[in-house]
């Protein structure tokens, strides 16, 4: 038997430059970055962590800042779309912090769950108040206004952002695909249940909704398009879901090969284990596990603060170090405003 995933465990994306992707993620969208080191496959590239105060599974967002690599535009077989958790009443917060710091963003905006008989006992079909913006180098990103409950994993990080406004965590991924259905089977493989149909007020094309078990990076939203899509700047690279053991992740490296896909064997990524797989439609997804977590390597209250070359990577810390661009990270005041 499969164990469900929790939902989603991090997104990774591609940036510009390095030093305006710190900025923004943390001094302006309040996030910490719990992880600064480079991209293991590509180690004269950063690969930078932001997340919650802890980095909780669910709460990393991840780049790479690809210099080189010109714009790119969000299309079928891609994640178009990434959604944050923020506490209910505070989008007029972020409405006015965005005016203020020069953020592109939209209008809030109302989006329902037709979600039928599913929606009195779950509560997954009520509406959700969202607020559209992008990053620096165009990424598509929301904000959806959640009641947090008492219980919640996830920490805030308040250097940047007050604890009634910080994020807290992943609130849904949008796939674009030229055909849904494929992979609207593989997320029953992996334990997501459609909810239904979201309508939005601010679009005219309805996606439909899948739900995992957790509470943060609960949701997968399709939407069916027949635009093109373009790795670059201001794409998602991959998306990754939670299979918190090694033995969660073997079961659903089993499942999706069964399913008809490829899975690699695993891969050691030092903070967690991954396994990666292109799912029906082209979109890079991967499996990883929760340990051993961003504080393996660094102490809790110094993370991000260092560059961290996990593995044999250390053995060349002044040939990596030389490629690298100097960044700076910001810090909060010593009062935490």
């Amino acid at each position: 038997m499969t164990d469900p995933t929790p939902g989603i465990h991090h997104v990774t994306c591609i940036a510009s430059d390095p030093q305006r992707n710190l900025d923004f993620w943390v001094e302006t969208l309040g996030l910490r970055l719990v992880k600064r080191s480079v991209n293991q496959d590509d180690p004269g590239t950063y690969h930078f962590f932001f997340a919650d105060a802890e980095g909780t599974p669910g709460t990393s967002m991840t780049f790479f800042p690809w210099k080189d690599l010109p714009a790119g535009q969000a299309g079928a077989g891609q994640a178009s779309r990434t959604a944050f958790r923020v506490p209910e009443g505070s989008l007029e917060y972020w409405e006015r912090r965005f005016e203020d710091r020069g953020v592109e963003h939209g209008d809030r905006f109302e989006r329902s769950v037709d979600a039928g008989e599913r929606a009195d006992a779950s509560g997954d079909g009520r509406s959700e108040t969202v607020l559209p913006f992008r990053d620096p180098d165009g990424l598509a990103l929301e904000l959806v206004a959640v009641p947090i409950p008492d219980d919640d994993p996830t920490v805030p990080w308040t250097g940047f952002v007050p604890e009634d406004a910080a994020i807290r965590g992943f609130h849904s991924v949008t796939l674009a695909l030229s055909d849904p259905d494929p992979t609207a089977g593989l997320l029953r493989t992996m334990g997501f249940d459609e909810l239904g149909s979201v309508m939005s007020t601010a679009s005219d094309s309805d996606s439909r909704r899948f739900a995992a078990t957790g509470p943060v990076g609960t949701y997968v939203d399709l939407v069916r398009t027949t635009d093109r899509g373009r790795q670059g700047h201001g794409t998602v690279h991959h998306v990754a879901f939670q299979t918190p053991t090694d033995d969660d992740q073997l079961a659903m490296r089993s499942a999706v090969r069964e399913a008809g896909l490829n899975p690699t064997r695993q891969i050691d990524r030092h903070w967690f284990r991954s396994v990666y797989f292109r799912a029906f439609g082209g979109v890079l997804f991967e499996l990883a596990t929760s340990d051993p977590g961003y504080t393996s390597d660094e102490p809790l209250e110094s993370l991000g603060e260092r560059l961290v070359l996990p593995g044999e990577f250390e053995t060349r810390r002044d040939e990596i170090e030389s490629e690298l661009a100097d960044v700076t990270v910001p810090r909060p005041e010593a009062d935490g405003s």
